[in-house]
């Protein structure tokens, strides 16, 4: 089978939820740097295999922003990553300054004393659902309504510090801007979250207290160079970020435990022990969306015989990189007993997840309780029925699940 001439359209035909397309394993052994068409209809490279995805995440060639803007290619019709972002003249030294005010709130043992507060919500989310369990008449409830969606905006809007009485606004907001699928409705959410988070910025200017917003606010207001509207953007990115993907892996992780005995069956017997690498090869080999991540030249660059200009977009597939057979074994196997224990799942170098401690947190906290309390749990429909969600960082719409 060869790539066929032309620019393939993006997004590539799923088979289902948890299976990427087939093309992507012939681009990486043909073509693992490759024109595409995005869905916004703009030209962009395609990149596939682990070795040039791992290569670009770390590549101070490419950044977020554009030397052109209003030139450059669009992914999405969504509100989120759907273009350039940041200023190209600056975006090294604002990033540089971003993670340097986040990392304190995002470090490993700030996670561990949330750990606690995470397990609190985990087993009051189960509580509910077994209450619902009994109540209904087929036993059947929905595991992504009731812990995979909740449990992150909850967990998120406590540490940024929004209000627990904004939650569900802020969700729907979140889902809004992410949507593929509504046009220009997405951007009206995106402004609509803008004027949110600076109302509620200006609110800790008053009043801070022991958040991430807060600590952002008291940067800004130190920093002449740390400008108000980047601050606001850091705010929305951090809540979107900090849920948007987290509510996806525990979806599609369920997925791939209750339709794989195996590995079920191995962490039921030893939850704490298990629960580690059972994480580790969710975010593997959950694939939440059919894009990738977006970058931008910003000089030319040269990698797998393919010159990418300066300005051209380039589209790092972390999924099918993650799925390259050259790195591991039985790579479309869910195994969370591979030798193998690197993945691309928090990206790599400079951009690398500031929230990956968090993300572990949680997935491990939601495995080992369901494995602990649920080991009989089973899936309430067959694989092919399940949806994905028409966001950006896809996932799917519901879990109906039963014990």
């Amino acid at each position: 089978m060869s790539v066929a001439a032309g620019h393939s359209q993006l997004p590539f035909a799923r088979p289902n939820v948890l299976d990427l397309a087939p093309l992507y394993e012939v681009l990486r052994r043909e073509a693992p740097v490759t024109p595409v068409t995005t869905p916004a209809g703009d030209p962009a490279w395609l990149v596939t295999r682990f070795e040039e995805v791992g290569d670009l995440l770390g590549d101070a060639r490419l950044g977020r922003s554009h030397p052109e803007p209003e030139r450059a290619s669009r992914i999405s019709t969504a509100a989120v990553s759907e273009g350039p972002s940041g200023n190209y003249a600056t975006e090294q030294a604002d990033h540089a300054r971003m993670r340097r005010l986040l990392t304190p709130a995002f470090a490993a043992r700030r996670m561990r004393t949330l750990t606690d507060h995470i397990q609190h919500l985990v087993d009051g989310y189960l509580d509910q659902l077994a209450v619902e369990h009994t109540s209904t008449p087929d036993g059947v409830v929905d595991l992504h309504a009731g812990l995979a969606f909740p449990l992150p905006v909850a967990v998120i809007c406590r540490l940024l510090g929004v209000p627990a009485s904004d939650d569900a606004y802020f969700s729907a907001l979140s889902q809004r801007m992410a949507d593929l699928a509504i046009g220009d409705d997405a951007r009206r959410a995106r402004e609509e979250f803008h004027a949110y988070m600076a109302g509620l910025a200006e609110s800790k200017r008053g009043r801070p207290g022991e958040d991430v917003i807060s600590d952002l606010v008291r940067a800004q207001s130190a920093d002449p160079g740390y400008d108000y509207d980047e601050m606001i953007r850091h705010c929305v990115g951090l809540l979107f970020a900090g849920h948007e993907t987290t509510v996806n892996r525990i979806g599609l992780g369920v997925l791939f435990l209750l339709t794989r005995p195996g590995p079920w069956d191995a962490l039921t017997g030893d939850p704490d022990g298990r629960v580690n690498a059972t994480v580790e090869e969710i975010m593997r080999l959950g694939a939440p969306g059919d894009l990738g991540l977006l970058r931008y030249a910003h000089t030319d660059v040269e990698i797998a015989d393919v010159t990418i200009r300066r300005g051209d977009a380039v589209i790092l597939s972390v999924n099918s990189a993650n799925r390259d057979p050259s790195v591991y074994s039985d790579a479309e196997t869910f195994r969370p007993d591979r030798p193998e224990r690197t993945h691309l799942g928090f990206g790599r170098g400079a951009h690398f997840c500031i929230g990956a401690s968090l993300a572990r947190t949680e997935l491990r906290v939601v495995f080992a309780t369901l494995a602990g309390r649920l080991p009989g749990l089973r899936l309430a429909k067959e694989l092919d029925e399940f949806e994905a969600r028409t966001t950006l960082t896809g996932g799917v719409t519901e879990l109906p699940v039963t014990w």
